[in-house]
């Protein structure tokens, strides 16, 4: 489930702030590789991990409710079973989007995203995507 190149610019283009649930703390996983990219291109990234207190001396948060400031896009990096919970806490702070990684899926918890007005996008890399549409 992937909008179209234009949508996908539009969302990466306008949205500032990306928390990342599943950022991990060691440098060698996926989650803190994209994430640091998402830094240096200039998003605000928040970790979303209850079992990290702080990566890079920045601190972790446990859920999408205790991130200080409004989610554009809920970036996703836990198993596909558990994208359901993700999608309802992020309906809940009225996140933007809801982006799952590469292999991470739900057709019933993206229905349910959409339903409630959020984007979504499905099985795709937020960095990839970004890169591939030079922004």
């Amino acid at each position: 489930m992937k909008p179209d190149d234009r949508t996908l610019h539009n969302i990466l283009s306008q949205s500032k702030v990306i928390a990342v649930v599943g950022h991990s703390d060691k440098p060698d996983r996926t989650s803190y590789q994209i994430a640091q990219f998402l830094r240096s291109v200039g998003y605000t990234v928040y970790p979303v991990n209850p079992m990290v207190q702080e990566i890079d001396g920045q601190p972790s948060y446990a859920n999408l409710k205790t991130v200080p400031e409004p989610i554009d896009i809920v970036n996703v990096f836990r198993r596909s079973e558990f994208l359901s919970e993700v999608v309802e806490e992020a309906i809940e702070v009225q996140a933007r989007t809801v982006w799952a990684q590469l292999g991470v899926s739900d057709r019933t918890a993206a229905l349910k995203a959409q339903q409630a007005g959020l984007n979504v996008i499905m099985d795709a890399c937020l960095k990839v995507e970004y890169l591939r549409l030079g922004i």
